[in-house]
């Protein structure tokens, strides 16, 4: 489920003259069982709601007061976010004979036409007040405060994020919370301007609108509306942006070092912008530093399962789970032990937002046979990253719904992904070129398009920790071997290279240094073409001896990759 929650005002929303029909309540408690939180957001105090509807423990919270108090109707807890009337200003609005004159928790409310009134006494004790207008009703509350505030503090408590949530409402001080909502819906009675934000404006008045819309998020969900502003911007083609849904299972795929990575850290910075919750899982250390991000674990020391749950329970946490620690066949292990915690979380919250899997054949390869087991039935919000489609779990590329591949192997990626799934693929696959990918949605019906993919704006320093302290697969590793295959000595990063390059003998040395093998390891394998061009300066230099190679090389991997950090980088 996407949408976890319904928030909805009471008075011409769920209620007509104050009563909600038995009907209502019949498809509020149908809503209840498929799992959801129901929050009530009122102006009313909460002794007259309770009052009027003694249903109200159907609702997981309760937004009083126009959004100065919250209740918890199944510990009764009562808890006031706003300071209380001052007793000398409604003193002074007696005296102005306004009446009739209702004083709450926090609020303070009257009819029209008092608001003139009640105006004047505000300006000449010089409060922080603010008048919100509902329906002929005059509500005076502290400044900043009102039903979105509320809401956000029932949310809070609820652990849910407003992209979750659909509100529906009717009235001028319905707008505040509307706006926030990841669906904004009115009901047929609503006030035009109220219709006129909303993303959804249902057939039916009052609760009858309310039943309508219940039907439509226990059938469709996310699909109950079609709307653009909680995706996330790709890039443009043809000059319209092109985005991903958040209930999308994204696969970015191409060869190695053609900017897959970067085009998700463009991502997380929307993710950002947004505020929606992202989980970066980064087995190689490519995504140390992302800004906004928490990072879990380094190259010495592996994240726990704990930390990671612990830390996504706080909704303004992004978290990087960086798995360098982890040996390369410990990481499958560990993602599955992790997944269901984290996917009875999301199925709860719906939160993180987005997952971000890169090295995606590592985390879920095709060889494991519980892969089916840790995944849930859909993996939503979803970003696979990995240069190797076709090692991936074929139960997970079956629930992707947008394709990415980038570089002068797009048509490969496709085509691998294809027969992977049994998918027809699409014909006349073109070649992307520069900033652009191609983009298919495999199960939609739709043609490929050419994407001019959106660019980050944070240069991360990537794969330095992964190469430095890492361990590299054995394809990747450098092996010692010498001129008669005398050894086989494994370096799986550049710290045991160095140690090893240290403790060899001179004719070893020297023997892959003039057969370009160093220069040919940094460039293809550690992909860092600077460290490649100095180290093959000196392997073409005759004249250096091979003690004055050996420090010129290795200084030059030092320096890059292993020395301490004498100030942060720019």
């Amino acid at each position: 489920m996407y949408f976890i929650a319904l928030a909805s005002d009471y008075d011409g929303t769920l209620a007509h003259d104050g009563i909600v029909s038995g009907k209502t309540l019949a498809a509020l408690e149908r809503f209840k069982k498929t799992g959801r939180k129901l929050i009530l957001v009122t102006g009313r105090e909460l002794p007259d709601l309770k009052r009027v509807f003694p249903e109200v423990a159907l609702f997981d919270k309760v937004v009083a007061e126009n959004g100065a108090l919250i209740y918890t109707p199944a510990s009764e807890e009562e808890r006031t976010i706003s300071p209380v009337p001052d007793p000398k200003f409604v003193s002074r609005l007696k005296k102005q004979g306004v009446k009739p004159l209702s004083v709450g928790r926090s609020i303070v409310a009257t009819w029209e036409p008092h608001q003139t009134a009640v105006l004047e006494v505000i300006k000449k004790m010089g409060l922080g007040l603010e008048i919100i207008f509902n329906k002929g009703a005059v509500m005076i509350l502290p400044s900043g405060v009102n039903k979105a505030t509320g809401l956000g503090a029932a949310l809070q408590d609820l652990r849910l994020s407003p992209h979750n949530v659909v509100g529906v409402g009717d009235a001028e001080n319905d707008h505040a919370f509307l706006k926030v909502c990841g669906c904004s819906v009115a009901v047929d009675n609503a006030i035009p301007a109220v219709k006129e934000t909303a993303d959804l404006v249902m057939r039916g008045a009052r609760g009858k609108g309310v039943e309508q819309l219940i039907d439509r998020l226990v059938k469709r969900d996310h699909g109950i509306v079609s709307r653009r502003h909680d995706g996330v911007v790709l890039g443009s083609a043809g000059g319209d942006d092109v985005y991903l849904s958040p209930t999308d299972t994204v696969l970015i795929a191409g060869s190695s070092g053609i900017g897959k990575s970067t085009l998700a850290t463009a991502l997380t910075e929307r993710f950002v912008e947004g505020q929606f919750q992202f989980c970066v899982f980064d087995p190689e250390g490519d995504y140390d530093g992302l800004e906004g991000a928490v990072r879990l674990g380094d190259g010495s020391s592996a994240p726990t399962k704990a930390q990671v749950l612990d830390l996504i329970e706080k909704a303004d946490s992004n978290v990087v789970i960086n798995g360098l620690a982890l040996r390369v066949n410990e990481r499958p292990d560990f993602f599955a032990d992790l997944l269901p915690g984290l996917g009875s979380f999301r199925r709860r919250t719906a939160r993180p937002h987005w997952l971000i899997i890169d090295e995606a054949h590592h985390l879920l390869p095709k060889r494991r046979d519980d892969t089916r087991a840790i995944l849930s039935l859909e993996l939503p919000g979803t970003i696979l990253i990995t240069v190797h489609p076709e090692a991936i779990s074929t139960d997970a590329l079956r629930l992707v719904t947008a394709i990415i591949a980038l570089g002068p192997k797009a048509k490969d990626v496709v085509k691998a992904f294809c027969h992977q799934t049994g998918i027809e693929p699409p014909k006349n696959l073109p070649t992307p070129k520069g900033a652009r990918v191609l983009l298919w949605r495999p199960h939609a019906g739709k043609k490929l398009k050419t994407v001019k993919v959106i660019e980050p704006r944070q240069s991360l320093k990537r794969h330095s920790r992964k190469y430095a302290e890492g361990q590299l697969d054995e394809a990747g590793s450098f092996y010692f071997r010498g001129p008669d295959n005398a050894m086989n000595l494994r370096a799986h990063n550049l710290m045991i290279f160095a140690q090893i390059a240290e403790g060899i003998d001179d004719k070893t040395w020297a023997f892959h240094l003039r057969a370009g093998d160093y220069s040919e390891w940094f460039r293809h394998q550690i992909r860092d073409k600077d460290l490649a061009r100095e180290t093959a300066e000196a392997e073409k230099d005759k004249k250096l001896s091979a003690e004055e190679s050996r420090k010129h090389v290795l200084d030059a991997v030092r320096r890059r990759y292993t020395a301490p950090a004498t100030a942060p980088e720019e």
